[in-house]
């Protein structure tokens, strides 16, 4: 039977809430829907939620914004998944006295809409007791007309009536998800680093140890993720050398993400970077500095891996019998054997994938940043991290999925709480502008998380191949101040550029090489990293969900946006040079809405990020910005 109420487009959602939407712990969390119903009744509505490992549910009202919209907000206290559903009904106490206040106004006889308010009102509390409404039922006997034309439904006798009378209309919608997530799921600094790299002597590896000495550098530049590129045995049959090169030379330490030799496979550390209790020690250092650390999991074998002699049935065969490399046309991978899913009894290997997660979970790690994603299966995922998620939700989960769009968008639904994205190839500032909004878009703002890494060992951009040391600067402003998640491989403070030749790869990569650094060699922007992540730190502005307007900026080189948190009210403008090679004014503009809502009558902002203190004249300034440190201005209101 079709109800009298319809309620419909409600939100958030997924996809009409065949997925959970996303949030934060913390987070207050706008529910919306229309609510349509026959005649000219007044409506009440509310949702009701609760986390799934709460039996009680939880209620908040609803309120008409405008034209049958409605809108109300709940706060998510703790991770792992909410429900909540939407209910409506016609709100008689309401109608009853709006009908009668019309009728009073227009001089007609309201007895009997009188007897009916207070019929309705008796009817409510039904032999409770209820001093509101039995104050309200003596005053419609003994002054009917002062009673309704001073009735106010929100008031606190109003709201009692509201709430008691019994909801004989009452519609409501099917259960909605919001899979809430741990706060570092949704404002992060990462800095990703290969363990083997750290150490001091180029004859040895570097090892957890020597991660450790370096913990102070990495928090004094404000990171608060350690992400360590894979950390198993690595495989020795077909080791590639220097550069990527098919024959490894005697002492090459191979590629990290060719895991799995004698020593073991995805539940084993490589003995050339410490114990497994060296490695405790380094998550417990990086704890005691708030810091927590990543851990890269690559699922993919080395021909030296356990599961190839264990499991070869998880393998892609050719007619000879032999397992398929990994490959890539033109490109094959001949250390890395890629895992099969397309095999008739998938269950056995999605169990011992999954007990990997376990693994590491177990001993302390709750990030992870999966490697090639898009090349499993989707229901894999979805199956997968709902499971490890229902159990451990504090856990998160980093797509590497640099792939199509549809795909990568594909994977957060499936259960991933943040994911790379196209960031690292948007320079020019339409290119920027269409994929912020892009992003911050409806529904996909409501699930999909994005990750602005500026480099990662595989991905060298031309920009900063060809900008140098201002390009790494403006293009850290932008990752730092765009999006709530950003993150930087290390080399970058230190704006290494040198690039294969027509390629966006590294020359001599650390992905197959040990290189040793100096940290604090001439030229990095170290204090410039350490400044921006200060500021995010700082500003309310900077968390939250990502919410980016852009702004009149009369120069394509000076990119001009709005960075706000609508939780908090916090905002910020931020405006920065995206052309490396030369000085550039602008004449930008803020729009009066904004200005109003943002700064009412203020006029003082201060840069936090060259420390000055500038006075807008108005909604319309010139500004001129030079590349290196006086590249961009972030401004906040002073009030």
């Amino acid at each position: 039977m079709m109800q009298q109420i319809l309620i419909e487009n409600i939100n958030p959602s997924v996809y009409q809430g065949e997925y959970p939407a996303r949030a934060i712990v913390g987070d207050i969390v706008t529910i919306s829907c229309d609510i349509v119903c026959h005649g000219s009744y007044v409506l009440d509505a509310q949702v009701r939620y609760r986390h799934i490992r709460e039996r009680n549910w939880r209620s908040a009202p609803l309120e008409l914004v405008e034209n049958d919209a409605w809108e109300g907000k709940i706060k998510v206290t703790r991770a792992g998944m909410y429900v909540f559903i939407i209910e409506a009904w016609i709100d008689m106490v309401s109608t009853h006295f709006r009908d009668a206040k019309k009728w009073l106004d227009a001089g007609e006889d309201i007895s009997t809409d009188v007897l009916a308010i207070r019929n309705t009102l008796v009817s409510s509390i039904k032999g409770q007791t209820g001093p509101l409404i039995t104050g309200l039922i003596s005053e419609i006997e003994h002054s009917p007309s002062d009673a309704i034309a001073t009735f106010d439904p929100k008031s606190p006798a109003g709201m009692e009536a509201r709430r008691l009378q019994e909801k004989k209309s009452l519609s409501e919608s099917r259960q909605f998800n919001i899979s809430v997530d741990p706060l570092i799921a949704g404002y992060a600094s990462w800095y990703e680093l290969f363990p083997r790299s750290q150490g001091s002597d180029l004859k040895s590896p570097g090892r957890f140890r020597d991660c450790i000495q370096r913990l102070p550098d990495i928090k004094e530049m404000g990171f608060n993720v350690l992400y360590l590129t894979p950390i198993f045995p690595i495989g020795e049959t077909n080791r590639v050398g220097k550069n990527g090169s098919k024959t490894a030379k005697p002492g090459d330490p191979g590629s990290p993400w060719a895991i799995g030799n004698s020593h073991g496979g995805h539940k084993a550390v490589n003995p050339d970077l410490g114990s497994m209790k060296d490695l405790n020690d380094l998550l417990s250092a990086a704890r005691s500095i708030g810091m927590d650390v990543a851990l890269d999991m690559a699922f993919q074998c080395s021909p030296d891996h356990p599961y190839v002699r264990d499991h070869p049935e998880w393998f892609n065969h050719r007619p000879d019998g032999s397992i398929r490399y990994a490959e890539n046309p033109p490109k094959k991978y001949y250390d890395i054997y890629p895992i099969n899913f397309d095999i008739p009894q998938p269950m056995p290997l999605w169990r011992e994938l999954r007990s990997v997660f376990e693994f590491w979970i177990n001993r302390g790690i709750k990030i992870f940043r999966v490697d090639n994603p898009h090349t499993k299966p989707l229901d894999f995922w979805n199956w997968c991290l709902t499971s490890l998620k229902r159990k451990h939700p504090d856990t998160v989960f980093l797509a590497e999925a640099f792939t199509r769009p549809k795909l990568m968008y594909g994977l957060s639904k499936a259960g991933f709480n943040e994911s790379y994205t196209y960031f690292t190839w948007r320079n020019y500032d339409y290119e920027i502008r269409e994929y912020i909004s892009e992003l911050t878009s409806s529904p996909l703002n409501y699930y999909f998380r994005p990750m602005f890494f500026v480099n990662t060992p595989d991905i060298l951009p031309y920009v900063l191949q060809h900008g140098g040391r201002n390009a790494f600067i403006f293009r850290a402003v932008l990752a730092a101040t765009l999006s709530p998640l950003w993150g930087i491989y290390s080399g970058y403070e230190l704006c290494e550029n040198t690039p294969i030749p027509d390629r966006e790869e590294y020359l001599n990569s650390e992905k197959y090489e040990i290189r040793k650094r100096d940290w604090k060699a001439p030229g990095n922007i170290r204090d410039i990293i350490a400044k921006l992540n200060e500021i995010r730190n700082s500003f309310d502005a900077f968390r939250g969900r990502m919410d980016v307007t852009f702004l009149g900026s009369s120069n394509p080189n000076i990119l001009f946006y709005l960075r706000r948190n609508r939780s908090t009210g916090s905002s910020a403008f931020v405006a920065v040079n995206i052309n490396p090679f030369e000085e550039h004014t602008a004449r930008l503009s803020i729009p009066s809405g904004i200005a109003e809502g943002i700064s009412g009558n203020v006029q003082w902002y201060k840069d936090v990020f060259l420390g000055t203190r500038i006075s807008l004249p108005g909604r319309e300034f010139n500004l001129t910005l030079t590349p290196g440190r006086k590249s961009a201005a972030i401004l906040i209101p002073e009030v």
